[in-house]
C-alpha cells in the first residue's frame, strides 16, 4: 500500500510538472503566434492604405559622413587565416599601449563605441570591430557560419592578429554575450571584462526559463527564426521598425541629449541595407539554441556590468544574478533612467564607470603584453 501510494505521489508530481512546462511554452509561443499575427496583419493594413511604398526601401550607398570622422580613428582590416573572413574595424590610440576592444550588438556595428573610442584612446588602442555579419566585415551566408563557437573564436583570432595577447574586452547586447563566453573559455586573454545590458548566459537561460516576463520579452527571439519574414519586416517602410527601436519612448535611447541625429541613424540604415546585412545580424539569434560546450561557467577576471535602468528587453534581477559566476571582483552599477542602448544614452556616466573600474586594483601599466 505504501509503494502504492509513493508511486501515485511520484505520478502526480511528474504529471503536474509536465502540465506546468507544457503550459508555459504554450503561453511563450502563443505570444510568438499573436505578435506574428499582428505583424502579419500590419503588413496588410500598410499594403492597403500604401500599396506603393510598404515595400520599399533605400539601399545607402554612400556612407554619411559621421562613419568617415577622423577623430573617431582609423578605418583597417585583418583577414584571419583560420576562417578565411575579412574583419573591418576602427582603431585609435597609440600602438604598444593596452588594447581595449570593443563588441557591438543588435543591430548595431562599430559606431555604436564612438562616444568611447574617443574618450580612451589616450590611454589605450581602442578598436571597434565590426562582428562577423555586420558592417564591412564579411557576411557569410549560411546560417551554420554564426555558431556561437565561431563567433568566440572570431574574437580570440582578431586579438590575436592585432599583435596582443591580452585585452580589455567591452561589450554591449549580443557582444556582452560573446565577451562573457570569451571570458569564460580564454581567462587568460582578458584582463578586465566590461560589459553592458547582458547578464551571464546561464544567468540568462536559467533566469527566462523560469520567469515568463523575461521569456515575453525575449520573444523576438523566435520570431527571428522564421526565414524571410523578419528582414521582410525590418526593412518595409524604409527600415521603419529598425528606426523605432533606436527613437521609440518604449525602446529608444532615453536621454534627450543623445538622441541619434539625423546623420547618426542614416549611419546605422547605411549599415543595415546593404545586400545580406539583415541576414548576417539575425543569423545571430537563429543559432542562440547552438550549444557552446562549458566545462565551466566562471568568470576569473574582475568583470564590470552596467545596467540601463530603463531596458526594454531585459529584467534587471539578471544583473545581480550575475555575481553568482563571478571569481574575482564584481561590480555592479545600475544607471538610473538610462535604455538598452547604454553607451550611446549615458556616454559621460558609462565612461567614467569604466575609467573607475580600470584602475581598480593593479595599474594599467602592468597589462602591457604583446
Amino acid at each position: 500500500m505504501a509503494r502504492l501510494l509513493h508511486n501515485l505521489l511520484l505520478l502526480t508530481v511528474g504529471l503536474t510538472l509536465k502540465i506546468r512546462v507544457m503550459g508555459y511554452w504554450s503561453l511563450i509561443y502563443g505570444y510568438c503566434a499573436l505578435c506574428t499575427g499582428v505583424a502579419l496583419l500590419k503588413l496588410g493594413w500598410n499594403i492597403i492604405l500604401r500599396p506603393s511604398t510598404t515595400f520599399q526601401w533605400t539601399v545607402r550607398e554612400t556612407p554619411p559622413a559621421c562613419l568617415n570622422d577622423t577623430s573617431l580613428g582609423t578605418h583597417c582590416y585583418v583577414r584571419i587565416k583560420e576562417s578565411g573572413l575579412r574583419f573591418h574595424y576602427v582603431a585609435a590610440g597609440e600602438r604598444g599601449k593596452p588594447l581595449m576592444l570593443f563588441l557591438h550588438g543588435f543591430p548595431e556595428f562599430w559606431f555604436s563605441w564612438r562616444h568611447q573610442l574617443r574618450e580612451f584612446k589616450s590611454e589605450f588602442r581602442v578598436v571597434a570591430v565590426d562582428m562577423r555579419g555586420y558592417g564591412e566585415s564579411d557576411l557569410p551566408s549560411s546560417t551554420e557560419s554564426y555558431r556561437l563557437d565561431y563567433l568566440v573564436a572570431d574574437i580570440k583570432d582578431i586579438v590575436e592578429y592585432l599583435g596582443y595577447n591580452r585585452c580589455f574586452l567591452v561589450g554591449h547586447d549580443w557582444g556582452g554575450i560573446i565577451a562573457w563566453l570569451c571570458a569564460i573559455h580564454y581567462p587568460e586573454m582578458v584582463t578586465k571584462l566590461i560589459v553592458l545590458n547582458s547578464p551571464h548566459p546561464c544567468v540568462f537561460t536559467d533566469y527566462a526559463l523560469h520567469h515568463p516576463s523575461q521569456m515575453l520579452k525575449s520573444s523576438y527571439y523566435f520570431f527571428f527564426q522564421l526565414p524571410y519574414f523578419p528582414e521582410l519586416m525590418l526593412s518595409i517602410n524604409d527600415f521603419k521598425a529598425l528606426k523605432s527601436l533606436f527613437t521609440s519612448r518604449s525602446t529608444g535611447i532615453s536621454c534627450k541629449g543623445r538622441w541619434l541625429t539625423t546623420e547618426d541613424l542614416e549611419a546605422y540604415l547605411h549599415a543595415l541595407s546593404q545586400p545580406g546585412a539583415l541576414t548576417g545580424a539575425l543569423n545571430y539569434f537563429r543559432n542562440v539554441f547552438s550549444v557552446l560546450p562549458l566545462s565551466q561557467s566562471e568568470v576569473k577576471s574582475p568583470v564590470l556590468l552596467l545596467w540601463g535602468e530603463r531596458d526594454a528587453f531585459l529584467e534587471q534581477e539578471m544583473a545581480e544574478a550575475c555575481r553568482l559566476y563571478i571569481r574575482n571582483h564584481f561590480r555592479l552599477n545600475i544607471i538610473s533612467g538610462a535604455s538598452h542602448w547604454l553607451q550611446q544614452d549615458q556616454p559621460d556616466i558609462v565612461n567614467t564607470l569604466i575609467w573607475t573600474f580600470i584602475k581598480e586594483g593593479e595599474g594599467r601599466k602592468n597589462y602591457r603584453n604583446l
